[in-house]
């Protein structure tokens, strides 16, 4: 049997209501080459959430194995499932198919995606904002999908959601993280919310840059699963968003516009090692 990968030995964990995670990389299921690369990217990314889209799983009369892989890959690594609600355009929609995640899969969390453009798959925050707050009255933790709106989020955080999951570009493109000034407003002015980078994630490099910008965790589902070996990558993610999050922690360096000597220069010659 595979195992998970090792927890990290500094004890730097997070928090879901009541649900504490040490691995910062959740990690989506879809467009994987097959059941069996799907569960060796879940085993070599180490997440303890994997995400699964509910309207596929209705779709799948023939699925090839799919659930009973996600299950299995649960099982062996003790992670969390996520439904979400890919492919909803309307509150109501969303609000349906949660419900209905809810009754097949026995969790209260459920990823909100409400999409309000064709082209970009950008998350409308105003049917978004309608479908969390009625999702939370009805007992529901919702990890909504958003833009990196800050009025917008906000409002997402009045309804009830505990934490926010901002874009970093469109769904699938793997352009990294294109509005930089709008992810660290969001961090700066929001320095008490669970945020966590999802869409737009392509290299490695990308989910380190967002957790040494300070955000809590990264879901990607493309990068993996399109990679020429989808596990390696994905413990390559699981890498990098360690990493990031060290760099976090101890503190990365002021950028400046000018040059500033590493080795200070003075009037007279220094002899480095010493003289006699």
């Amino acid at each position: 049997m595979m195992n998970a990968s090792p927890r990290p030995a500094s004890g730097d964990t997070w928090q879901v209501g009541d649900v504490i995670l040490h691995s910062r990389f959740l990690l989506g299921t879809a467009g994987y080459p097959s059941p069996q690369v799907l569960r060796e990217s879940i085993v070599a990314a180490g997440t303890q959430v994997v995400t699964v889209g509910l309207k596929r799983t209705l779709a799948a009369t023939g699925d090839n194995g799919f659930i009973a892989v996600i299950q299995q890959a649960l099982v062996a690594t003790g992670a969390r499932l996520l439904p979400n609600t890919a492919g909803c355009r309307s509150a109501r929609e969303a609000v349906q198919l949660s419900h209905m995640a809810r009754e097949l899969y026995e969790t209260p969390w459920i990823k909100l995606e409400v999409v309000g453009d064709e082209h970009t798959l950008q998350p409308d925050m105003f049917e978004l904002q309608s479908a969390a707050a009625q999702l939370v009255r009805d007992g529901f933790t919702v990890f909504p999908y958003c833009t990196d709106d800050l009025v917008g989020c906000r409002r997402l955080l009045d309804a009830g959601c505990p934490l926010l999951m901002p874009w970093g570009a469109p769904i699938g493109s793997g352009q990294g993280l294109l509005n930089v000034f709008a992810l660290r407003t969001l961090r700066e002015r929001l320095p008490d919310t669970t945020l966590i980078i999802d869409a737009g994630i392509g290299a490695p490099s990308h989910a380190a840059q967002a957790l040494e910008l300070g955000f809590d965790a990264v879901l990607l589902n493309s990068a993996v699963a399109q990679a020429r070996e989808p596990a390696a990558m994905a413990r390559a993610f699981r890498l990098a968003i360690e990493s990031g999050r060290i760099a976090r922690k101890a503190g990365v360096m002021a950028t400046q516009d000018f040059a500033i000597a590493s080795t200070p220069v003075g009037g007279e010659p220094v002899l480095l090692g010493g003289a006699s």
